[in-house]
């Protein structure tokens, strides 16, 4: 079984067919930069032109970088146009999409739910939690497998900011961090989320992902077992249309 997956953020919007039954893309994906500013048109053409790409006509499950509730309704953008907060965003895409059913939860739950079932999070128990790091930081925190949606952990405070404003790979870049540098902001950070949460697993999920054999082995005395997101930076495309199903 198909069914169309796209992980908006807040520098791509990427997307493609996800074969569900592999948890894996069933096609290379296609991605276009996020318009700036990341306006609630901007970003519906953005999507529109990404699942035109593929002439798509079935149900496509989106993520949205923020707090989704009830489905649609969007209450947060710290990494996109302030005009997102309250706009109704199954209703623009369905009809940017020309009536297509469609399907919106928050980004890192996506990913989240991916690795839980294909990735790194596969069969394990107790407290997981999968961070993703990228424009921002993403969370998605789960008790025994059951998710707790909408957990923002990025913007828990760490030494006076937004953890994500010192700790995303974007504050890497942006301040020209080495990856030991920045591996010891990120070690701070899990150190906090540890504190609060004390889970079993840390899944390292978003573009750095890929990179892990570059930092991880710079961050020291976590209790939790720390691993990299199996999926990968895919992990978005896959959750996404993975809750398109389970809504269809």
């Amino acid at each position: 079984m198909q069914i169309f997956g796209v992980d908006i953020g807040g520098s791509g919007i990427k997307g493609a067919p996800v074969d569900l039954d592999k948890g894996d893309l069933a096609e290379e994906r296609c991605k276009v930069l996020t318009p700036h500013p990341a306006t609630p048109d901007g970003v519906a053409d953005g999507v529109k032109q990404v699942v035109e790409h593929f002439g798509w006509t079935g149900p496509v499950g989106l993520t949205f970088p923020g707090v989704v509730t009830g489905g649609s309704t969007i209450r947060t953008a710290a990494n996109v146009d302030k005009d997102w907060i309250d706009t109704d965003a199954r209703a623009l895409f369905s009809e940017r999409l020309g009536g297509l059913p469609v399907t919106v939860v928050n980004d890192a739950d996506a990913a989240g739910v991916a690795e839980m079932a294909f990735g790194a999070g596969q069969g394990r128990r107790g407290t997981v939690i999968l961070l993703t790091f990228g424009t921002g930081i993403g969370s998605a925190l789960f008790a025994d497998g059951a998710l707790v949606p909408n957990t923002e952990l990025g913007h828990l405070e760490l030494h006076g900011h937004d953890a994500e404003k010192r700790a995303s790979s974007k504050a890497k870049e942006d301040n020209e961090l080495t990856w030991e540098h920045w591996a010891h902001r990120v070690q701070k950070y899990l150190e906090h989320v540890e504190m609060l949460f004390s889970p079993e697993l840390f899944i390292i999920g978003g573009g750095v992902s890929r990179k892990a054999d570059r930092f991880l082995h710079f961050i020291e005395g976590i209790k939790a077992e720390i691993v990299p997101a199996q999926l990968q930076n895919n992990a978005g495309i896959v959750g996404a249309a993975m809750h398109a199903a389970k809504e269809s």
